[in-house]
């Protein structure tokens, strides 16, 4: 269970920093999966909030540069950063529903702002098929979603890495990965020397789910005061989820992702939360949404017995 009663939901329809469309649709299939009765059902006060207005892709210029659509992605993230700040305080643990990656950014920075403010450390841990940790020079489709945690520890571009003023956002220390199994030849240099650790599948294969997740939780917790869990449901196989834009075979099954929630359960220390890169367009009616929602309350309490 978390320390706080409230949760806040946030809609971010931002679908700029991925390369097929689809996933500004994620946020309203969450909702139609019922995030907010499951979490009300659990005990917690729920507040669900109006949409982030940002703009469409089709009201901007066609953008093929190695940052695609990135002066817009940091106006929403710096949005996204007040936001995340302003719940902190409020306080609740505030879940922004996504939209792509590239939101946690913003959401990630927002967070750990409000935690530095008040002398504390904020432990990420990015649980994603992908590390997200290319920047403009090493990526090779130039989508910002593949950016976002280089960026909060400190690489890539300079309006992406200072969003809300702070740089870098995050000690890579206290960040963990898990569940990876794509990551780019170019973007494995950042990954090496950046000082994030990383569980990929070979980690949950050979050690189990239940020993990475301990050892995550002893990373990104210990230290600090709290997690931000930023969830890209393709972290998990396509045949649990194939309803997102970059699916990739082999991902964390439905039991070990269960596991790994109830576990953050237990640890009480679960902040806030991103959730993302879900796709309605590639879904099977919407039975993405609904495994993420039960997974959901399992990272909010929900037990067997």
């Amino acid at each position: 269970m978390t320390s706080c009663e409230r949760i806040d939901i946030y809609g971010v329809p931002m679908d700029l920093g991925a390369n097929l469309r689809g996933v500004d649709m994620g946020p309203t299939a969450l909702r139609i999966a019922g995030i907010e009765e499951a979490l009300a059902s659990l005990g917690y006060e729920v507040h669900d909030h109006d949409e982030v207005e940002l703009k469409s892709r089709v009201a901007l210029p066609r953008d093929s540069s190695s940052a695609k659509y990135v002066e817009e992605i940091v106006k929403v993230c710096g949005r996204l950063h007040d936001i995340a700040r302003e719940a902190m305080a409020r306080p609740c643990l505030p879940i922004f529903l996504g939209g792509d990656h590239s939101i946690a950014a913003g959401t990630i920075a927002g967070v750990s702002r409000h935690f530095r403010d008040r002398g504390q450390t904020l432990g990420v841990i990015w649980f994603d098929a992908h590390a997200d940790m290319n920047t403009p020079e090493t990526s090779p489709s130039g989508n910002v979603h593949g950016m976002p945690l280089s960026a909060l520890i400190g690489y890539g571009d300079p309006g992406m890495t200072t969003i809300g003023g702070l740089a870098p956002a995050v000690d890579p220390e206290h960040v963990v990965i898990i569940g990876a199994r794509d990551v780019d030849d170019n973007e494995k240099r950042i990954v090496a020397e950046s000082g994030v650790t990383v569980f990929s599948m070979k980690e949950i294969d050979i050690l189990g789910m239940g020993e990475v997740t301990r050892r995550a939780l002893e990373i990104a917790g210990s230290e600090t005061d709290g997690i931000h869990l930023s969830f890209d449901i393709d972290g998990l196989d396509p045949d649990v989820a194939p309803g997102v834009g970059t699916p990739v075979r082999g991902g964390v099954s439905f039991r070990e992702a269960h596991l790994f929630m109830e576990l953050l359960a237990d640890s009480g220390l679960l902040v806030a939360m991103d959730l993302v890169e879900l796709n309605p367009v590639r879904d099977e009616c919407n039975r993405t949404a609904e495994a993420v929602v039960h997974l959901v309350q399992s990272a909010f309490g929900r037990a067997i017995i």
